[in-house]
């Protein structure tokens, strides 16, 4: 493990959960992690409600875009050491990503995704952050660098039995 731990987050569209992830690792987590975000389909931008959760002036927002998972996997990506999921894959492969990462899903309530009421929504949205800050606040504060990636919480030792994974 090197002294800097790469971190990425991901979910399906890489508009909400793990862009509010990858804002609560960066402005947490200090120079100690280096935090990314993707999706296997991503948006075309940042959900508006996930944005307004994070801190104006603090969390880098313009950091923040909508990016492929398949940018972490080719020859010029940084070499991860943990990937985690905010969401579940529904059968999906997992790409081989450079660094053989422990790999970590993270229960996190996705309903909000489906709700038309903007208010319920809004909720909902809220909820996510705080179960999110919760996590990566645990991570954050474990230490050393293994033990900040055993608080991540149902580390997934052998992908080929529990998610889908190429090869």
């Amino acid at each position: 493990m090197r002294d800097v731990c790469k971190v990425l987050f991901l979910c399906r569209d890489n508009a909400a959960l793990s862009i509010m992830a990858e804002a609560l690792l960066r402005e947490l987590g200090g120079p100690r992690f280096e935090a990314y975000s993707a999706g296997w389909e991503p948006a075309a931008q940042v959900d508006r409600m996930a944005l307004a959760e994070l801190r104006p002036g603090i969390s880098a927002t313009h950091l923040l875009n909508p990016k492929s998972w398949h940018e972490f996997t080719g020859e010029w990506a940084p070499r991860l050491d943990v990937v985690v999921l905010c969401d579940r894959l529904h059968d999906r492969a997992l790409p081989a990503f450079p660094g053989e990462p422990a790999i970590c899903l993270w229960e996190v309530d996705t309903a909000f995704a489906t709700m038309d009421d903007i208010a319920i929504r809004t909720r909902a949205v809220q909820r996510a952050f705080w179960q999110l800050l919760r996590r990566v606040d645990s991570f954050c504060s474990a230490t050393p660098a293994r033990a900040a990636i055993a608080a991540l919480g149902a580390v997934l030792s052998d992908t080929s039995r529990d998610l889908p994974a190429t090869a």
